[in-house]
């Protein structure tokens, strides 16, 4: 637990608070069809953590509960899920906007035909990671072979609509530095990206979200074993900004993981930093109860989302 330990000691990192929940982030299971270098879950193809049918059948029901507006799906590779499709229809019924967040080689997976084409009957909003725009980077973080189906899935998310105006299905981007650095400013690197993709692949996206990598699971280890984690620590600690506090994505999102248990974000999850609130620890309890107000855990790692130009889940802040 090498990755970890280091950030379970006391923080100097800021107390916050919640607001009202927006937004749902549910991870499916563990499972992937790729095994990244930067993956704060350690998720891969020899996973076996996915979501039981019971608890699965808990999100649509808290969806209405508790009115929320977004449904966040992630993974491992979240449409690995048997009842990913399902999950997906149920909640688009009820009016609300389904994220999913695809590294694109999975719509070319055994099993996956016609997935791109379901997102787009859906309307589902796709988050895509694509570390870099050349060939080199992709593959040395993501694996061999893995930049070239992700441009292909681009491309068929393209013939479809994605990304392109006035079609109403969104195609976010997503970026990850190589190392223990800090992302550059997302707006020149969105259109970094929007004119190298175009040019060489004729690719449209709506946006690119910069995040900053977190020293936790496999990057953590990573950093410990290199003896990087302290100065990656300390680049965070130096470069944090007040001014992003009020951004933050715990502030109106809550983080649920394979058993349905509930966490400030995903990387508290991945952490098993549990809720503050004991009254308020799994998806169930949210049928009858609220996270209005209450106190977010945090730890050292929290910097990460508050350096420089910030990060989230929607990237810079």
């Amino acid at each position: 637990m090498h990755d970890t330990l280091p950030l379970l000691a006391h923080s100097d990192f800021p107390a916050i608070a919640r607001r009202h929940l927006d937004i749902l982030q549910v991870n499916l299971g563990y499972k992937c069809n790729q095994r990244c270098l930067h993956c704060h879950v350690n998720a891969g193809p020899t996973r076996t953590e996915m979501m039981a049918a019971d608890t699965l059948a808990l999100i649509p029901e808290v969806l209405a509960a508790r009115q929320i507006k977004t449904l966040d799906l992630t993974g491992g590779a979240p449409e690995l899920h048997e009842q990913f499709r399902e999950l997906v229809s149920a909640a688009s019924a009820l009016g609300v906007k389904v994220i999913d967040r695809c590294n694109l080689t999975i719509l070319f997976e055994p099993e996956q035909d016609g997935l791109a084409e379901f997102l787009a009957a859906h309307k589902v909003e796709i988050v895509a990671s694509l570390p870099c725009y050349s060939l080199e980077n992709v593959d040395a973080q993501r694996g061999e072979g893995v930049f070239d189906k992700s441009i292909a899935g681009l491309q068929l998310l393209n013939s479809l609509g994605y990304g392109k105006a006035g079609s109403g299905l969104i195609l976010n981007l997503v970026y990850n530095p190589q190392g223990p650095s800090l992302p550059p400013n997302q707006q020149v690197l969105e259109a970094d990206y929007r004119r190298e993709l175009m040019a060489h692949f004729g690719i449209e996206f709506n946006h690119l979200f910069a995040l900053a990598n977190m020293p936790i699971k496999r990057f953590g280890s990573t950093l410990v074993s290199k003896g990087q984690f302290a100065p990656y620590m300390d680049l965070l600690k130096t470069n944090y900004s007040a001014a992003n506090l009020d951004s933050v994505m715990c502030r109106n999102l809550v983080s649920v993981d394979w058993l349905g248990n509930l966490y400030d974000c995903d990387f508290n999850q991945q952490l098993e930093l549990p809720l503050p609130n004991q009254a308020v620890r799994h998806l169930r309890d949210l049928l009858v109860s609220n996270l209005d107000g209450d106190e977010i855990a945090i730890a050292d790692h929290c910097f990460g989302c508050t350096a420089g130009q910030g990060s989230s889940c929607g990237g810079a802040l």
